[in-house]
């Protein structure tokens, strides 16, 4: 048995990293979330702003995704921000 499907995200989904659901993880995306909302930008509109697919906005967001460098610094330029700025809006 692979022991990766042994690690289960909060809706029961089998995992295939160690990282999700880690707290820095939850307080990135719920840090984006807020921001997004608060600017009143729908996740598919953000995705297309940071040239992401919108169902991994949402991964982002439930913080099931270790989001690359790259793709951060996207999703901040989208919102507007600077990622030292979405770092610290997260308490990173």
């Amino acid at each position: 048995m692979d022991c990766r499907a042994s690690y289960r995200n909060h809706d029961d989904v089998p995992n295939l990293s160690k990282n999700r659901q880690d707290p820095l993880l939850l307080a990135l995306g719920e840090a984006i979330r807020r921001i997004r909302l608060e600017k009143g930008i729908s996740q598919e509109k953000l995705a297309l702003l940071a040239e992401v697919d919108r169902s991994y906005v949402g991964r982002v967001e439930r913080g099931d995704n270790n989001v690359a460098v790259l793709t951060l610094a996207r999703l901040a330029k989208a919102l507007d921000l600077s990622m030292r700025d979405l770092m610290g809006e997260a308490g990173l």
